[in-house]
């Protein structure tokens, strides 16, 4: 379900290349604090993708609350 959900968000992610140095910006919309800046596209992405896992880490760890993505709600559960 995880790797579901990344791909999910990440599909919704929005590049644009900067005027100033030619590098790539990229952000998902909905995840405030989501994004990333890059020489290229590629690198752009993958810096975009660990991003985001630390940004679902950091909520989960603070049990807050995490957007639904395209109908995949990330579900924490606690254990006894």
């Amino acid at each position: 379900m995880l790797t579901n959900y990344l791909r999910a968000a990440l599909h919704q992610a929005h590049y644009e290349i900067l005027s100033d140095d030619n590098s790539f910006y990229g952000e998902i919309p909905g995840f405030d604090g989501i994004f990333s800046n890059a020489i290229t596209l590629e690198a752009c992405r993958e810096e975009l993708a660990e991003v985001l896992e630390e940004w679902i880490l950091f909520r989960v760890s603070k049990k807050l609350p995490i957007p639904v993505v395209d109908g995949i709600e990330l579900v924490i559960k606690e254990v006894a």
